[in-house]
């Protein structure tokens, strides 16, 4: 791996956990129990290449449409999870951003995550968005009603303007997008942020990704030439 060329921003589609339970005969939430591992997994390989940014994709806006039992069993799972990790996390440098519409979610998981947040805000070793109740289409909503609500005239709509009204304000767009379990599909996910990402797909359930799996991703993409509109000759003359 060429530790110049890590990408900055990683940006995953977390895929896959109940399918890897049922492929183990297992109920969905143990895939779910086993996902958080490889989460702890892949945030402490992105810091240790120097990875600044992880955007995890947790809980969808349409995933509310799944059976009650799960849903609840996930925003338990988040509790305790923060619950558990947090301090950990702290120490090691880590600001966790919770980013969607988090002001649907239950009252004892928002103080939970309030509380995370608050805690973990000003680290600057990695940032890790986990991004809950989220959905691009519902964050593009969000964005045009906010710039609504500040009188922005049509002369001041722009690309920037845009984006600094993101959940991701501030933050550099991914530049490698991962989705496990095999998917060809964006899923309502950061349709904004990823116009111009690579994007690696693996037919590993999230369980099964772990530190081997990111640095194959990370060493595809670093096989590539990002373009941005220019012939592969523009780049690689000012490479």
């Amino acid at each position: 791996m060429d530790k110049v060329k890590v990408p900055l921003h990683i940006a995953a589609i977390m895929d896959g956990n109940g399918r890897w339970a049922q492929k183990k005969n297992l109920p969905r939430v143990a895939g779910h129990k086993e996902g958080v591992e490889s989460i702890r997994v892949i945030l402490k390989a992105c810091t240790e290449i120097g990875v600044k940014y992880l955007t995890l994709y947790a809980f969808s806006t349409e995933n509310w449409k799944r059976p009650e039992k799960e849903v609840s069993f996930l925003f338990r799972l988040a509790g305790d999870v923060i619950d558990r990790e947090v301090n950990e996390l702290h120490k090691n440098g880590v600001k966790i951003n919770f980013l969607g519409r988090i002001h649907m979610l239950p009252d004892h998981l928002q103080k939970k995550v309030a509380w995370a947040m608050d805690k973990t805000k000003g680290n600057k070793r990695i940032t890790l968005n986990i991004m809950t109740n989220y959905g691009s289409r519902a964050e593009l909503v969000d964005a045009f009603k906010s710039m609504t609500s500040e009188n922005i005239s049509n002369e001041e709509i722009n690309e920037e303007t845009i984006s600094n009204h993101l959940y991701t304000k501030g933050m550099p767009d991914p530049d490698l997008l991962i989705r496990t379990a095999g998917e060809m599909r964006i899923s309502n996910y950061l349709l904004w942020q990823i116009a111009y990402a690579e994007i690696y797909v693996t037919d590993l359930c999230w369980p099964e990704f772990r530190k081997e799996a990111l640095f194959a991703a990370v060493e595809d993409y670093q096989k590539r030439t990002r373009k941005f509109g220019k012939t592969k000759e523009q780049v690689e003359n000012v490479d």
